[in-house]
């Protein structure tokens, strides 16, 4: 038996200004709503496609937890 992978293997980062992209294309287009750190693997996916091209690829989307006044400014753009 294998023993499990454990620990951090790899990770991209993205700005605030692509997770609030993430978020204004997650509501348009699934009406599910995420908060930024639950819109960064969509923002990731975004900001580096050549990461998900070609392969079968699951987002986990999280996390709702915008104040309206918030919301109300990335929905805005």
């Amino acid at each position: 038996m294998r023993d499990p992978v454990v620990g951090l293997s790899d990770f991209v980062l993205v700005s605030d200004t692509r997770m609030e992209a993430a978020i204004r294309l997650l509501l348009e287009h699934t009406r599910n709503l995420a908060e930024h750190a639950g819109a960064a693997p969509l923002a990731a996916a975004l900001e580096h496609p050549a990461l998900v091209e070609g392969k079968q690829v699951v987002l986990v989307l999280s996390g709702g937890n915008l104040a309206w006044p918030e919301l109300r400014r990335i929905v805005a753009g």
